[in-house]
């Protein structure tokens, strides 16, 4: 006769195993992240105003790692953008991301003010640029 707590063992180390190999598998794709090239080409950045202070940001790379990367460069363009209009902040309000075959599509949104805007996801525009000017990302 099997009894309930043998279950319960085999089911916690089944769980333990489990756990022990998404955390190898983790490991492993950071470790392949660290080693991978970054080697970016830019490939432009095109700027919409949509309406008063919002304005739209498309941006083409290839070479990013990610997501992350083309949202980075979307952010640099916006941060350049407010400080050639004369302005100190902006707001992100979207980005979305698209690869085709190796270009990578950003297409982000911000709203650029003069003042320390509301909400999570500000910038301060000088700062910006001027971290995208030693990371090597281009502005406008």
């Amino acid at each position: 006769m099997i009894r309930p707590a043998a279950y319960l063992g085999a089911a916690l180390l089944s769980l333990t195993a489990c756990a022990e190999q998404a955390e190898v598998s983790r490991a492993m794709a950071s470790a392949k992240a660290a080693v991978t090239p970054f080697e970016p080409e830019y490939l432009g950045i095109d700027t919409r105003l949509l309406d008063g202070d919002l304005v739209a940001f498309d941006v083409r790379m290839t070479g990013a790692r990610g997501t992350q990367d083309v949202a980075d460069y979307a952010e640099c363009a916006a941060a350049q953008y407010a400080v050639i209009r004369g302005y100190g902040f902006a707001r992100h309000v979207r980005t979305g991301v698209d690869r085709k075959g190796e270009v990578w599509h950003g297409d982000a949104a911000y709203v650029i003010s003069d003042a320390l805007p509301d909400g999570l996801a500000k910038i301060d525009a000088e700062v910006v640029t001027e971290a995208c000017k030693e990371n090597g990302i281009p502005t406008i």
